[in-house]
């Protein structure tokens, strides 16, 4: 299921200039010595909630992991070209590398 919501945001990213859409508001829980730390963050950097941290930070988190992993758009343009086995190996190897 996970790998399959993966895709459609994937599919969806190729197909959508991210710069013009509108922010949306979500719901994440984390732990109260983490929101702590948000909060100290944003008020060093002068912000008034920590919402812009996290857009940062999750933004710099992609960019660095994707350099990582094999280049998202390729995998897409292979999808359907590998054998079964060579799908589930390269998503181990993709988890593993994720995990690091």
């Amino acid at each position: 299921m996970e790998s399959i919501q993966s895709d459609i945001i994937m599919h969806i990213q190729n197909k959508i200039d991210m710069s013009k859409l509108k922010k949306m508001r979500i719901t994440i829980d984390l732990s109260d010595n983490l929101i702590s730390i948000l909060h100290v963050l944003a008020d060093k950097r002068g912000y008034r909630g920590y919402s812009k941290i996290i857009e940062e930070e999750l933004n710099f988190y992609l960019k660095e992991n994707e350099k990582k992993e094999l280049s998202r758009e390729n995998i897409l343009k292979m999808r359907g070209s590998w054998s079964l086995t060579e799908t589930e190996e390269t998503r181990k190897r993709l988890d593993e590398i994720r995990k690091n």
